[in-house]
């Protein structure tokens, strides 16, 4: 990986606190410009994206944004009407909600709505993800596997994500879920990809320097398939239990940094430590 990371994003593995200290959203806040920001809570995920929506403003609206949008593209008509290009262009900072990355994607792909993301993630905008909206930040996203089992072949499904964070797989719910087998296999399958496992109230801050900072409750799993000396991924039949010998993994709890061109953990960020 290297100089893929072009704006800021918060990726968070879902069920985030939105009722106590509220860590990671008021993280949100603060890098969105605080009272003064315009959040754009975006619910195309969801089903039930007035109620979602109506939830997450109230938690913004209690930590001090005055400025919130809710934007509900439900369908490529409302992706490619200029009034909601226009929301987004005037955005600070962009949240994706929970629910099914596949709705993202497939409704937002090709359309104005996806270049208008794309630009003001170029220019600096604060894009942020929860759960499906987590995994959707990828150029590859996971849209389906097994929990809790052990790494097997064909039992993960991957399509193309929105691709503001290259090189990188990123799964959601992670250790709640027991999903390092699934990522196991994702990366087995793609070993120059990272592969980057945020557990429940957990998020990481990925800078433009290409290295992220974890912040919440838990931790994020870090898996590097570039040292893996052996797989049977090629070979196996269907459903085969995967053999994969020597991947790298590293464990972060909030505070550490890890350098994404380095692939290596860099200890705690002093100006973290500071606060």
């Amino acid at each position: 990986m290297g100089d893929k990371v072009r704006g800021n994003l918060i990726i968070i593995g879902g069920a985030e606190d939105k009722e106590n200290d509220c860590t990671i959203l008021k993280k949100v806040v603060e890098v969105a410009g605080g009272a003064d920001a315009h959040l754009v809570v975006f619910t195309t995920a969801t089903q039930m994206p007035q109620e979602v929506g109506e939830q997450y403003k109230q938690v913004f609206l209690k930590l001090g944004v005055k400025t919130i949008s809710l934007l509900n593209v439900d369908c490529r008509e409302d992706a490619n009407d200029p009034k909601n290009v226009k929301i987004i262009e005037e955005a600070t900072a962009i949240f994706f909600t929970g629910g099914d990355q596949l709705r993202i994607t497939s409704i937002l792909g090709g359309t104005l709505t996806n270049q208008a993301l794309h630009d003001a993630y170029q220019k600096g905008t604060l894009i942020v993800g929860t759960s499906a909206g987590a995994s959707v930040m990828s150029s590859t996203m996971i849209v389906e596997g097994n929990n809790n089992n052990p790494a097997r072949k064909c039992t993960l499904k991957m399509a193309p994500g929105l691709g503001l964070l290259e090189e990188a797989i990123i799964d959601q719910h992670f250790d709640q879920r027991g999903r390092i087998g699934r990522l196991l296999c994702g990366v087995a399958e793609n070993p120059y990809m990272l592969g980057i496992g945020i557990d429940e109230d957990t998020a990481i801050r990925v800078y433009p320097e290409d290295y992220f900072e974890v912040i919440g409750s838990n931790s994020v799993t870090v898996l590097d398939g570039r040292t893996i000396t052996h797989s049977n991924v090629s070979e196996s039949k269907p459903d085969e239990l995967l053999a994969i010998s020597n991947v790298t993994l590293h464990v972060i709890p909030q505070g550490y940094i890890f350098d994404m061109k380095s692939r290596s953990m860099k200890g705690q960020n002093i100006k973290s430590k500071q606060k």
